[in-house]
């Protein structure tokens, strides 16, 4: 992969890091449980909310963890190369999905293992 390649990359990766630290932000305004005020129906809508928003916080902060993986891989010059099998990355596949580590086989051992 060529310096452009990488440069491209990292600026995909640097780009949706800052989108999911804007989503951050704004999702530091969840209500807590002590918070919550309102008929016992309103209560289990802002609960809902409140958890689907905990999960999705959480789910943000794995991304952010891989894009930062992905980042780290690029200043070390192993972006671009599955790990597991050591196989060159397709563009499509780093279009899609820029901070992807494993090819589909090494990604069904990884679930499996877990």
């Amino acid at each position: 992969m060529n310096s452009n390649d990488l440069l491209y990359y990292k600026n995909l990766l640097l780009s949706k890091q800052q989108e999911l630290s804007t989503s951050k932000s704004l999702a530091d305004s969840i209500p807590t449980a002590a918070e919550l005020r309102g008929d016992p129906v309103d209560m289990a809508a802002s609960e809902t909310d409140a958890a689907t928003q905990t999960r999705l916080h959480q789910a943000d902060g794995k991304l952010l963890r891989a894009i930062e993986d992905a980042l780290t891989r690029i200043r070390h010059e192993s972006f671009g190369i599955y790990e597991e099998c050591w196989q060159p990355i397709s563009k499509a596949r780093l279009e899609a999905v820029p901070w992807t580590r494993w090819c589909r086989e090494g990604k069904e051992r990884q679930d499996f293992r877990s």
